[in-house]
């Protein structure tokens, strides 16, 4: 009788059966991990984790099956040659898409392996146009290039700064290097003479006979091609030779971590062409910051927004596709639109954003100051 009791019991308990696992999709970055810009490129890496946490908790389903997606990543340090072995290791693990890689030499490196592959490369952050321009369908931005932000810094430093002679120090890397040359075309064009062409590398941290001969050739703008990093350091150098002349960059220089490498008085004479809106006027630039910061303890420094928007667009290709088949994602890239962080995400027939934007910023109190906006 208890036995009988015992089944009846059991039979009448609800079933309850194991949720179902999700299906693991793969997407890789490749960026600066170590080294000088680390910052910048972990950066990077926690503004995909953040969209991947977001958008895994909604429990995202292909073909009617739950997935999850998870970020691999790697540090390239940088460097083509490292890099092109960690895109070689992305084909062989069969990610089904890349954001990045961070650098400009990387991302050029490495675009034939993804392209022969048919895997999209989405990079938050290389801006030398030439990486849009090797014809491989596979490779999108989501900001500006360097074309639109070098023409955008050099009419504000000869209309706005008024400057006639200008010196230029590059750290000869595809982004450095790339930046100045668009910058030294357009303000020659508006009738500015390069005074100094002063050439470096991306790790030197010595600049003194560079800035000694642009201190002789008596320039009223320098500009220089690189990353913040060095940016630092050229700065601090210039202090020492009392050079005070306007510095002007790109990008590269125009992180929230400028004043504490290169000391908070010494930003005073920076400006520089910011990729994008400023974070407060981007749309959803003001949420993002508050939900970047309580994840990471950490305030957006500059690549953060466009991280989250190259791993959203990644997530709502792999949507409109209804597949995590690498080439239907590409070809789901080339369709998109929607409204990401950072701005209006839809690329052109070569893979940049149809509608670019770039905003002149100095830093006023050492704090990124947004001066004027500049659209295509």
């Amino acid at each position: 009788m208890l036995q009988r009791a015992a089944l009846a019991l059991i039979l009448a308990l609800p079933v309850c059966t194991p949720a179902l696992a999700a299906k693991i999709v793969t997407i890789g970055y490749a960026g600066s991990l170590t080294g000088p810009q680390s910052h910048l490129g972990k950066e990077i890496e926690r503004g995909i984790r953040l969209a991947f946490e977001e958008i895994n908790a909604q429990q995202p389903k292909v073909q009617g099956e739950v997935i999850e997606f998870r970020l691999d990543a790697q540090d390239d340090a940088a460097d083509p040659r490292l890099a092109t072995s960690v895109a070689q290791r992305f084909i062989d693990n069969r990610v089904i898409a890349v954001v990045g890689h961070e650098s400009s030499s990387s991302s050029v490196a490495t675009a034939r392996l993804y392209a022969a592959a048919n895997i999209a490369q989405v990079t938050p952050s290389a801006t030398n146009p030439e990486f849009t321009r090797l014809g491989y369908r596979t490779a999108f931005r989501v900001l500006p290039n360097d074309g639109f932000l070098g023409k955008a810094i050099a009419h504000y430093a000869t209309g706005t700064l008024k400057a006639s002679r200008i010196a230029v120090l590059d750290d000869r890397s595809a982004y450095g290097q790339g930046i100045a040359d668009v910058f030294v075309d357009n303000a020659r064009s508006t009738g500015a003479k390069i005074v100094a062409r002063e050439y470096t590398q991306e790790l030197a941290v010595e600049f003194t006979p560079q800035l000694t001969r642009i201190k002789r050739a008596t320039p009223e703008v320098i500009f220089f091609g690189g990353m913040d990093s060095q940016a630092g350091l050229v700065l601090k150098q210039l202090k020492k030779l009392s050079i005070d002349t306007a510095f002007a960059g790109g990008d590269g220089i125009c992180t929230g971590m400028l004043p504490k490498l290169a000391g908070k008085t010494l930003v005073s004479n920076v400006v520089c062409a910011d990729a994008g809106l400023s974070l407060s006027a981007m749309p959803g630039g003001k949420s993002f910051a508050k939900r970047f910061e309580a994840r990471f303890g950490e305030p957006v420094n500059l690549y953060g927004p466009y991280a989250y928007d190259a791993a959203m667009a990644v997530y709502r290709a792999v949507m409109a596709a209804d597949s995590v088949e690498p080439g239907k994602i590409v070809d789901a890239l080339h369709r998109l639109s929607f409204q990401g962080v950072s701005g209006q995400i839809a690329f052109d027939e070569h893979g940049d954003l149809r509608t670019p934007v770039a905003t002149i910023t100095r830093f006023q109190d050492g704090v990124k100051t947004p001066i004027t906006v500049i659209r295509d």
